[in-house]
Protein backbone atom coordinates (compact mmCIF):
# COMPACT_ATOMS: atom_id res chain seq x y z
CA UNK A 1 0.00 0.00 0.00
CA UNK A 2 3.13 2.41 0.08
CA UNK A 3 4.09 2.52 -3.36
CA UNK A 4 1.96 5.46 -4.19
CA UNK A 5 1.88 9.24 -2.76
CA UNK A 6 4.58 11.94 -1.79
CA UNK A 7 7.09 9.37 0.33
CA UNK A 8 7.15 6.79 -2.55
CA UNK A 9 8.24 9.59 -5.07
CA UNK A 10 11.07 10.54 -3.13
CA UNK A 11 12.89 7.15 -3.27
CA UNK A 12 12.57 6.30 -7.26
CA UNK A 13 14.82 7.97 -10.40
CA UNK A 14 11.78 6.72 -12.61
CA UNK A 15 11.85 9.48 -15.54
CA UNK A 16 15.72 10.51 -14.40
CA UNK A 17 18.79 10.05 -16.28
CA UNK A 18 22.62 9.08 -15.52
CA UNK A 19 25.82 9.17 -16.69
CA UNK A 20 28.15 6.92 -15.25
CA UNK A 21 32.11 6.22 -15.73
CA UNK A 22 33.95 3.34 -15.04
CA UNK A 23 30.88 1.34 -15.45
CA UNK A 24 31.58 -2.25 -16.45
CA UNK A 25 33.46 -3.51 -13.40
CA UNK A 26 33.69 -3.55 -9.43
CA UNK A 27 31.84 -0.43 -8.00
CA UNK A 28 31.02 0.79 -10.93
CA UNK A 29 28.72 -1.92 -12.76
CA UNK A 30 26.97 -2.11 -9.32
CA UNK A 31 26.28 2.12 -9.56
CA UNK A 32 24.73 1.37 -12.76
CA UNK A 33 22.42 -1.62 -11.82
CA UNK A 34 21.61 0.05 -8.75
CA UNK A 35 20.37 3.17 -10.75
CA UNK A 36 18.81 1.34 -13.28
CA UNK A 37 16.75 -0.70 -10.18
CA UNK A 38 15.59 2.66 -8.66
CA UNK A 39 14.07 3.21 -13.06
CA UNK A 40 16.81 5.28 -14.34
CA UNK A 41 17.96 5.46 -17.44
CA UNK A 42 21.99 5.35 -17.58
CA UNK A 43 24.21 5.88 -19.85
CA UNK A 44 27.29 3.71 -19.07
CA UNK A 45 31.47 4.08 -20.66
CA UNK A 46 34.30 2.17 -20.34
CA UNK A 47 37.71 2.29 -22.55
CA UNK A 48 37.40 -1.39 -23.17
CA UNK A 49 35.15 -2.13 -26.28
CA UNK A 50 34.77 -5.71 -25.14
CA UNK A 51 34.08 -5.40 -21.41
CA UNK A 52 31.03 -2.26 -22.17
CA UNK A 53 29.25 -4.39 -24.91
CA UNK A 54 29.35 -7.49 -22.55
CA UNK A 55 27.61 -5.90 -20.08
CA UNK A 56 25.54 -3.44 -22.54
CA UNK A 57 24.01 -6.99 -23.73
CA UNK A 58 23.32 -8.12 -20.00
CA UNK A 59 21.60 -5.37 -19.00
CA UNK A 60 19.71 -5.01 -22.09
CA UNK A 61 18.89 -8.72 -22.19
CA UNK A 62 17.07 -8.04 -19.23
CA UNK A 63 15.28 -5.48 -20.78
CA UNK A 64 16.88 -2.03 -18.69
CA UNK A 65 16.85 1.60 -20.23
CA UNK A 66 20.88 1.63 -20.91
CA UNK A 67 23.09 3.31 -23.32
CA UNK A 68 26.86 3.46 -23.78
CA UNK A 69 29.73 3.78 -25.46
CA UNK A 70 33.36 3.87 -25.34
CA UNK A 71 35.66 6.59 -23.64
CA UNK A 72 38.96 7.29 -22.27
CA UNK A 73 38.22 10.02 -20.06
CA UNK A 74 41.73 10.64 -18.84
CA UNK A 75 41.88 12.59 -22.90
CA UNK A 76 40.15 15.89 -23.27
CA UNK A 77 38.86 14.67 -26.70
CA UNK A 78 37.55 11.31 -25.38
CA UNK A 79 35.84 13.97 -22.58
CA UNK A 80 34.02 16.28 -25.32
CA UNK A 81 32.69 13.00 -27.39
CA UNK A 82 31.17 11.41 -24.82
CA UNK A 83 29.43 14.34 -23.17
CA UNK A 84 28.39 15.52 -26.63
CA UNK A 85 26.67 11.86 -27.28
CA UNK A 86 24.85 11.87 -23.81
CA UNK A 87 23.53 15.55 -24.29
CA UNK A 88 22.05 13.82 -28.04
CA UNK A 89 20.69 10.58 -26.05
CA UNK A 90 18.82 12.75 -23.57
CA UNK A 91 18.16 15.79 -25.24
CA UNK A 92 20.65 18.41 -23.60
CA UNK A 93 19.53 17.37 -20.32
CA UNK A 94 21.18 15.11 -17.71
CA UNK A 95 19.83 14.20 -13.82
CA UNK A 96 22.71 12.41 -12.46
CA UNK A 97 26.52 12.18 -13.32
CA UNK A 98 29.05 9.15 -11.71
CA UNK A 99 32.40 10.03 -11.36
CA UNK A 100 33.38 6.65 -10.82
CA UNK A 101 37.09 6.40 -12.72
CA UNK A 102 39.92 5.73 -10.40
CA UNK A 103 43.47 4.17 -10.97
CA UNK A 104 46.31 3.98 -8.26
CA UNK A 105 49.96 3.10 -8.15
CA UNK A 106 50.77 2.02 -4.84
CA UNK A 107 55.01 2.85 -4.31
CA UNK A 108 57.12 4.73 -1.53
CA UNK A 109 57.22 8.53 -2.07
CA UNK A 110 60.40 9.06 -3.05
CA UNK A 111 59.88 6.35 -5.92
CA UNK A 112 56.78 8.11 -7.38
CA UNK A 113 58.38 9.68 -10.98
CA UNK A 114 56.50 12.48 -12.61
CA UNK A 115 54.81 10.30 -14.69
CA UNK A 116 53.18 8.21 -11.65
CA UNK A 117 51.97 11.87 -10.79
CA UNK A 118 50.56 13.13 -14.09
CA UNK A 119 48.77 9.50 -14.47
CA UNK A 120 46.99 9.67 -11.13
CA UNK A 121 45.91 13.06 -11.05
CA UNK A 122 44.65 12.82 -14.90
CA UNK A 123 43.25 9.73 -14.23
CA UNK A 124 41.75 10.69 -10.81
CA UNK A 125 41.02 14.29 -10.46
CA UNK A 126 41.38 16.15 -13.84
CA UNK A 127 38.59 13.90 -15.40
CA UNK A 128 36.35 14.38 -12.82
CA UNK A 129 36.83 18.10 -12.74
CA UNK A 130 36.82 18.45 -16.45
CA UNK A 131 33.77 16.06 -16.54
CA UNK A 132 31.51 18.08 -14.69
CA UNK A 133 32.49 21.31 -16.29
CA UNK A 134 31.35 20.16 -19.25
CA UNK A 135 28.22 18.38 -17.71
CA UNK A 136 27.29 21.75 -16.20
CA UNK A 137 24.96 22.84 -18.98
CA UNK A 138 23.41 19.55 -19.19
CA UNK A 139 22.79 19.06 -15.18
CA UNK A 140 22.11 22.79 -15.10
CA UNK A 141 18.88 22.44 -17.53
CA UNK A 142 18.13 19.03 -15.42
CA UNK A 143 16.38 21.59 -12.93
CA UNK A 144 17.34 19.22 -10.04
CA UNK A 145 20.44 17.19 -10.60
CA UNK A 146 23.15 15.26 -8.50
CA UNK A 147 27.28 14.68 -8.99
CA UNK A 148 28.64 12.14 -6.89
CA UNK A 149 32.47 11.75 -7.24
CA UNK A 150 33.71 8.36 -6.03
CA UNK A 151 36.88 9.12 -3.70
CA UNK A 152 38.24 6.77 -0.98
CA UNK A 153 38.66 6.73 2.54
CA UNK A 154 42.42 7.90 1.65
CA UNK A 155 41.51 11.17 0.95
CA UNK A 156 40.25 11.64 5.04
CA UNK A 157 42.91 9.75 6.86
CA UNK A 158 46.31 8.00 5.95
CA UNK A 159 46.18 4.16 4.88
CA UNK A 160 49.42 3.24 3.24
CA UNK A 161 47.58 3.54 -0.08
CA UNK A 162 50.34 6.05 -1.49
CA UNK A 163 50.50 9.67 -0.93
CA UNK A 164 49.67 10.83 -4.69
CA UNK A 165 46.79 8.54 -4.34
CA UNK A 166 45.46 10.26 -1.01
CA UNK A 167 45.90 13.81 -2.19
CA UNK A 168 44.33 13.13 -5.63
CA UNK A 169 41.19 11.36 -3.43
CA UNK A 170 41.53 14.52 -0.91
CA UNK A 171 40.80 16.62 -3.70
CA UNK A 172 37.79 15.05 -5.25
CA UNK A 173 36.11 15.43 -1.38
CA UNK A 174 37.31 19.33 -1.71
CA UNK A 175 35.59 19.60 -5.10
CA UNK A 176 32.41 18.24 -3.89
CA UNK A 177 32.61 20.60 -0.66
CA UNK A 178 33.34 23.92 -3.34
CA UNK A 179 30.84 22.97 -6.06
CA UNK A 180 28.32 21.93 -4.02
CA UNK A 181 28.27 25.51 -2.61
CA UNK A 182 29.15 26.99 -5.90
CA UNK A 183 26.48 25.37 -8.07
CA UNK A 184 23.46 24.94 -5.36
CA UNK A 185 22.23 28.37 -6.95
CA UNK A 186 21.58 26.59 -10.16
CA UNK A 187 19.81 23.20 -8.66
CA UNK A 188 22.94 20.84 -8.78
CA UNK A 189 24.21 19.43 -5.72
CA UNK A 190 27.47 17.85 -5.37
CA UNK A 191 28.46 14.95 -2.66
CA UNK A 192 31.44 12.14 -2.18
CA UNK A 193 31.43 8.81 -1.04
CA UNK A 194 35.31 7.33 0.41
CA UNK A 195 35.19 3.77 0.60
CA UNK A 196 37.58 1.57 2.42
CA UNK A 197 38.71 -1.66 0.97
CA UNK A 198 35.52 -2.98 -1.09
CA UNK A 199 35.32 -6.50 -2.90
CA UNK A 200 36.44 -5.30 -6.29
CA UNK A 201 38.57 -7.15 -9.29
CA UNK A 202 41.41 -4.60 -7.62
CA UNK A 203 40.36 -4.74 -4.39
CA UNK A 204 40.84 -8.65 -4.22
CA UNK A 205 44.26 -8.59 -6.00
CA UNK A 206 46.05 -6.34 -2.91
CA UNK A 207 43.93 -7.97 -0.18
CA UNK A 208 45.03 -11.49 -1.75
CA UNK A 209 47.98 -11.31 0.60
CA UNK A 210 46.59 -12.51 3.86
CA UNK A 211 49.13 -10.96 6.31
CA UNK A 212 47.65 -7.35 5.06
CA UNK A 213 43.96 -8.98 4.96
CA UNK A 214 44.01 -9.21 8.47
CA UNK A 215 45.49 -6.14 9.08
CA UNK A 216 43.12 -4.13 7.43
CA UNK A 217 40.06 -6.30 9.36
CA UNK A 218 41.88 -5.83 12.10
CA UNK A 219 41.26 -1.72 11.62
CA UNK A 220 37.82 -2.33 10.42
CA UNK A 221 35.26 -2.46 13.63
CA UNK A 222 32.57 -4.35 11.66
CA UNK A 223 35.15 -7.19 10.96
CA UNK A 224 34.59 -7.28 7.37
CA UNK A 225 35.46 -5.92 3.79
CA UNK A 226 33.04 -4.38 2.08
CA UNK A 227 31.28 -5.23 -0.73
CA UNK A 228 30.14 -3.02 -4.27
CA UNK A 229 26.82 -2.97 -3.89
CA UNK A 230 26.90 -1.38 -0.62
CA UNK A 231 28.72 1.82 -2.19
CA UNK A 232 26.36 1.89 -4.74
CA UNK A 233 22.97 2.23 -2.38
CA UNK A 234 24.92 5.16 -0.83
CA UNK A 235 25.85 6.70 -4.71
CA UNK A 236 22.04 5.94 -5.57
CA UNK A 237 20.64 7.71 -2.09
CA UNK A 238 22.49 11.10 -2.84
CA UNK A 239 21.07 11.15 -6.36
CA UNK A 240 17.56 10.22 -4.93
CA UNK A 241 14.96 13.41 -4.32
CA UNK A 242 15.17 11.63 -0.36
CA UNK A 243 18.59 13.37 -0.55
CA UNK A 244 17.54 16.60 -2.01
CA UNK A 245 18.89 18.94 1.45
CA UNK A 246 22.23 17.27 1.14
CA UNK A 247 25.44 19.39 -1.18
CA UNK A 248 28.88 19.37 -0.33
CA UNK A 249 29.51 16.38 1.92
CA UNK A 250 31.86 13.38 1.89
CA UNK A 251 30.15 10.09 3.07
CA UNK A 252 32.75 7.39 4.41
CA UNK A 253 31.65 4.01 3.07
CA UNK A 254 34.36 1.98 5.64
CA UNK A 255 32.52 -0.17 8.27
CA UNK A 256 33.75 2.14 10.83
CA UNK A 257 37.31 2.67 10.07
CA UNK A 258 37.63 6.30 9.88
CA UNK A 259 35.83 6.77 13.68
CA UNK A 260 38.18 3.97 15.13
CA UNK A 261 40.72 6.27 16.06
CA UNK A 262 42.41 4.80 19.29
CA UNK A 263 39.14 3.05 19.90
CA UNK A 264 40.65 -0.83 21.01
CA UNK A 265 39.14 -3.24 18.38
CA UNK A 266 40.69 -6.18 19.68
CA UNK A 267 38.22 -8.75 21.18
Amino acid sequence: MAEKGPTASKWTLQGKTALVTGSTKGIGKAIVEELLGLGATVYACARSESDLQKCLNEWKESGLPVHGSTSDVTKEDSRVELMKKVSETFNGKLDILVNNVGTNVRKPTVDFSAEDYSFLFSTNVESAFRLNQLAFPLLKSAGSSSIVNVSSVAGVTAMNSGSIYAMCKAAMNQMAKNLGCEWAKHGIRVNSVSPWYIYTPLGREVLSNQAYYEEVIGRTPMRRVGEPHEVASTVAFLCLPASSYITGQNITIDGGFSAAGFYPLKD
